[in-house]
């Protein structure tokens, strides 16, 4: 460290590397230990700091921003960003980043698994083993559902979306419809093997649905009881968009109920907390909002953010805004660079 070098914050526990690249430029105050800080504890550490790391967990909004207004960006490690009010950051002349592209590709990876130990009742057979209950063959144990040629739906046709579209179209025949707010451009569809539908269209088609929605306010509990109950009584949901996409009592009660035949989710509402009754039905793959934990990958999203804070902190740009019109204000009043 030098002097006069500007002061950030790194919320969470990090890259070691990462730590040192972003010591080379600024006075780095980490979270090594990885406390959960409340707001009021986080606003009190970001005294002095104009910038932050953050990994998802971290709630930005107009309170926070007022009670630290030299902070001037908050580099998100994550490509979810429903933990900013961007709004508000916006108003407050405050950058926010995320890291979007490098986590696509592994993302899609584990979106597929995430079907097929759905479909296949991996999670529920390997309970079963576990528990001594394996004595004999039987035609049906743990039949579960085809997933080569079988019907794929995709809600939310982005990056991570096309990425799951084209291995189940590519690598096991399937059949892909996407609902989405915009089409794609035919030479996308083309590459997915996708076709536009309506939602409710999509609903009653797939045999698997994928959620891969961005979250926010207008996306709250797009699938609800209304929406399980248009679905076919074998087809799966997996949700690797975000908690609060998918209304997770009424999901329980379908599982338990077999509305629909099984679940695969990463994301919860309220996590990590998980609604009880999601603990208590069988027919529902379970995992920690793992599906960009891969080292290289979360050692790329931890790099990008990194990024951002030099490139807009150091040189008044940053790789991926989420507000670029703060770019530009700080552009003209010269307020970037610390």
């Amino acid at each position: 460290m030098t002097l006069n070098q500007p002061k950030i914050l790194v919320a969470r526990a990090v890259f070691p590397e990462v730590l040192d690249k972003l010591a080379r430029h600024f006075d780095v105050q980490s979270n090594q230990d990885d406390a959960l800080w409340t707001p009021v504890e986080l606003a009190q550490h970001l005294q002095g700091k104009v910038g932050v790391f953050t990994t998802g967990s971290q709630r930005i909004d107009a309170t926070l921003l007022a009670a630290c207004p030299e902070l001037k960006v908050c580099a998100n490690m994550a490509v979810g960003f429903n933990n900013f009010d961007v709004d508000a950051m916006t108003a407050a002349g405050v950058l926010a980043t995320n890291t979007p592209d490098v986590l696509t590709e592994t993302t899609a990876d584990f979106g597929f698994a995430l079907l097929m130990a759905t479909a296949r009742r991996v999670t529920e057979s390997e309970h079963f083993l576990r528990a001594g209950q394996w004595n004999r063959w039987c035609y049906d144990l743990f039949a579960g559902a085809e997933v080569h040629g079988s019907t794929l739906g995709i809600l939310g046709m982005g990056r991570i979306g096309q990425g799951i579209a084209k291995r189940g179209a590519h690598g096991f025949g399937m059949k892909v419809i996407y609902h989405n707010r915009s089409r794609l451009d035919e030479a996308t569809e083309a590459q997915c093997r996708a076709r536009l539908v309506s939602k409710d269209e999509l609903l009653a088609q797939s045999d698997h649905l994928v959620l891969v929605v961005p979250y926010s306010p207008s996306s709250h509990h797009t699938i609800g009881q209304a929406e399980l109950s248009q679905m076919k009584p074998t087809a799966t949901l997996i949700n690797i968009a975000r908690g609060g996409i998918v209304d997770d009592a009424a999901l329980a009660m379908a599982l338990k109920n077999r509305t629909i035949a099984a679940a695969g989710l990463d994301v919860f509402e309220g996590e990590p907390q998980v609604h009880p009754d999601l603990l208590t039905v069988p027919n529902v793959v379970l995992t920690p909002h793992i599906a960009s934990a891969t080292r290289e990958t979360r050692l790329a999203m931890a790099n990008l953010a990194a990024d951002n804070l030099i490139g807009f902190l150091c040189h008044g740009k940053a790789v991926t805004p989420l507000n670029p019109e703060v770019l530009a204000t700080a552009e003209r009043t010269g307020q970037a660079k610390s």
